[in-house]
């Protein structure tokens, strides 16, 4: 135990340390305590989970609350989920205790009456979502300093989901419209177990503060994991539906298939407390209701829960606190609304299905499990449809045995975690802060409100003649009205907007239907089922009773089975780092101690393979007549980009009929020539002409991806799908390499 640090702490923080027979502090809570105590910059906490970062910033923050009170809300605490909201209120709530220093939460899904008593005595901690803090500064705005006149910490806890997406920059952006307003400057403390660039992430935090942002050096823990990696093909009988066993049907045992892979994952977690993770809701909600017909046919109990972003808070919330209870051996099946750092208690393993997409995603959820001293468990499952005779050569590379191997060999050859990208044009952002703005000033000037907008940190990169551009088109468009002393209001679309909560939040929220069985809130659809059609939600099947399309209302009933069920989504972006390292696993020998037979197996089949056709030297292959497949061993952006320049330079070559599997590979059909040769003769032309990134992007083109980009002028969108979605250094190297220059 630090001396000094612990004896700067206050009797009752004291007092908790010793009621957790804590017998030191680790190096992350001295450094943090040393740096709030000591120092008046801006902090950035890296350290692993259940490292008790929460507990680094909280400990100084709280001791010197006991102090000296803050004469408003004293620290805000924003997080990206709220459940993570929901744990920290507990066990804040629990640590302040008696002290006097009041904890608030404010979300969706808090009662008003609680909301209520932090607007009566704004003191203390109030942790709160980016949405809430949003609509905080429209509808509060002119009892802002009441409320955070005396702010001096902001907590930004799993920075790692924020940093450089439109949420965290919106975040950023409160934070700056919070200081011009209140005139309070609060130190900024950012948490998280998976920062892949430290300096890019201090930037971010520190944007618009005026501080620097100090990040402690502490060295990284030695990796202690229990780490399988199995794979299994997918039976052509695959499980459908498992009725109850019965005393008289004992005989369909063996005339049953059950889908090997699940089967597996069954008995991994069985009679252990356990998270499995998907990439989906869709095959979140297929592997609980799987899990479930499995427990049911061998007569063992339902253990299983479930929990994502479309069910109602009262099933997560139930899934949540049984996960809490380590007498009680549950198994949650989860999205990432599972991987931040929601307190779970003793778990003991984690199950993730597919490969993960990115090594910051493996790390947080492979560090859910091993608390308590114990080494982090996982096993890694990979299913793949047993391929044909005739299968194409692409079709038959095992991608994501590969990606699963790549992630997990670069953080222990290198300590790799994806740096965060920097959004360049963030205009759907920019359309919200220039409503929630004008909103909150209720009259400006259109030069006052581009001054205002413009110096928030997210928009350092948007010209002012770009938006000048924006601010004509929501002023003709009835987002803004131009009064007669020339001030912009909001017009009456603009109202309607504002007026609705769901203006807040800066990501896709689709026009969801709620599913109720009785009394019972279930979830949200995105699309209504006709009456008597049926459909999967919360790990089971429901079918449709009744139909409140006014209110957007479903109403049905339980069934047994299991079906499929479908979310709109974008499943993010992989590193090009990840494709690099998927080939050096195809080219070198090593037998990794973490693959179970089954995956070492269909890795040395997919070598062979890769051998035996060139795959391992050659980045271009021909695939027989005039198809050849393309392996550019690239990520998203710059795959991205190289397709859309060899589809935009195709007609010289005849080339036709261009076919992508996500980044891992493309076929196209090439009349004129061989395909070596095509990537030379694009490859000198490169080298000559360099690549007009505005070329590739189609004069009628606008491309939408964020939730407000519909009412963005498509010259704007074009200019961002150019700076934020397309990425040429790394396509021009890749080109010069395949073609030997």
């Amino acid at each position: 135990m630090s001396d000094s640090v612990f004896s700067s702490y206050s009797p009752f923080i004291r007092e908790f340390i010793y009621s957790r027979g804590w017998e030191s502090l680790n190096e992350i809570q001295v450094a943090a305590a040393n740096n709030i105590f000591n120092e008046d910059t801006n902090l950035l906490l890296p350290s692993q989970t259940a490292s008790g970062k929460t507990e680094a910033a909280f400990f100084p923050i709280l001791s010197q609350f006991y102090d000296n009170m803050p004469q408003s809300v004293g620290a805000l605490y924003i997080a990206p989920l709220k459940s993570l909201i929901n744990d920290q209120f507990g066990r804040i709530s629990e640590l302040c205790d008696m002290t006097g220093i009041p904890v608030y939460h404010w979300h969706g899904d808090v009662a008003a009456s609680h909301k209520q008593k932090a607007l009566k005595e704004p003191r203390g901690i109030l942790q709160i979502t980016p949405e809430s803090l949003e609509g905080m500064l429209i509808s509060r705005s002119s009892d802002l300093i009441r409320l955070f006149g005396d702010l001096r910490y902001v907590i930004i806890d799993e920075i790692h989901t924020l940093t450089g997406t439109d949420r965290g920059n919106q975040i950023i952006c409160q934070l700056t419209r919070l200081r011009e307003r209140t005139g309070a400057s609060p130190r900024r403390i950012g948490l998280s177990a998976t920062i892949g660039d430290m300096e890019r992430a201090a930037d971010w935090l520190g944007a618009g503060s005026g501080r620097d942002t100090v990040v402690p050096a502490v060295p990284p823990q030695k990796i202690r994991w229990k780490l399988g990696v199995e794979h299994f093909y997918i039976e052509e009988k695959d499980v459908a539906e498992l009725p109850s066993k019965s005393a008289d049907d004992e005989e369909r045992d063996d005339a049953i298939s059950m889908d090997h892979g699940y089967e597996y994952a069954y008995e991994c977690v069985r009679n252990r407390k356990s998270i499995v993770f998907s990439n989906s809701r869709e095959e979140t909600e297929y592997i609980t209701a799987t899990l479930r017909q499995i427990a049911d046919y061998r007569g063992d109990p339902d253990i299983f829960l479930i929990h994502h972003g479309n069910l109602s808070a009262a099933i997560r919330e139930e899934a949540e606190m049984k996960m809490k209870d380590d007498d009680l051996k549950s198994v949650v099946c989860a999205t990432v609304t599972m991987e931040l750092g929601i307190d779970i208690g003793r778990l003991e393993r984690v199950i993730q299905l597919g490969a993960p997409n990115t090594v910051s995603s493996f790390l947080q959820r492979l560090g859910r499990s091993g608390r308590r001293e114990d080494p982090p468990e996982m096993m890694m499952i990979l299913r793949e449809e047993n391929p044909l005779p005739n299968t194409p050569l692409p079709q038959l590379i095992p991608w994501q045995l590969l990606q699963a191997i790549a992630v997990i060999q670069l953080y222990i050859e290198e300590r790799f975690i994806e740096p965060p990208n920097i959004r360049k044009q963030p205009y759907s952002l920019l359309f919200q802060q220039t409503l929630s703005t004008a909103a909150a000033m209720g009259a400006v000037t259109a030069k006052n409100l581009a001054n205002r907008v413009l110096d928030l940190p997210p928009f350092r990169y948007v010209t002012p003649e770009d938006y000048k551009t924006l601010l004509l088109s929501m002023i003709n468009n009835d987002w803004l009205e131009m009064t007669e002393e020339r001030e912009l209001i909001l017009g009456l679309r603009g109202e309607r907007l504002v007026n609705s909560f769901k203006f807040y939040a800066v990501f896709k929220d689709s026009e969801d239907y709620t599913v109720r069985c009785g009394s019972d809130e279930i979830g949200t659809i995105t699309t209504p089922p006709p009456v008597g059609d049926r459909f999967a939600l919360a790990g089971r099947v429901w079918e449709v009773e009744e139909l409140d399309l006014p209110r957007r209302l479903i109403y049905v009933k339980s069934i047994k089975g299991k079906m499929e069920i479908s979310w709109p989504g974008d499943y993010g972006e992989i590193h090009t780092r990840i494709l690099e390292r998927m080939r050096q696993v195809l080219r070198e020998d090593t037998e990794y101690p973490y693959l179970k037979p089954g995956a070492l197996g269909r890795l040395r089949v997919a070598r062979a393979l890769a051998r035996n056709t060139g795959l391992c030297d050659n980045c271009i292959i021909h695939l027989g007549g005039y198809t050849w497949a393309l392996f550019p061993w690239l990520g998203t952006r710059s795959f991205r980009t190289l397709r859309r320049y060899l589809t935009r330079n195709a007609a010289p070559y005849k080339l036709t009929g261009m076919e992508f599997e996500g980044c891992h590979y493309m076929t196209f059909k090439l009349e004129g020539g061989r395909g070596i040769d095509f990537i030379r003769d694009i490859a000198i032309k490169i080298r000559e002409q360099g690549v007009d990134l505005d070329s590739l992007i189609g004069e009628n083109e606008a491309p939408v991806f964020e939730k407000y980009d519909e009412f963005i002028p498509s010259e704007l969108l074009r200019k961002a799908y150019r700076e934020d979605k397309l990425r040429s250094d790394e396509m021009i190297r890749r080109i010069y390499q395949i073609a030997g220059l």
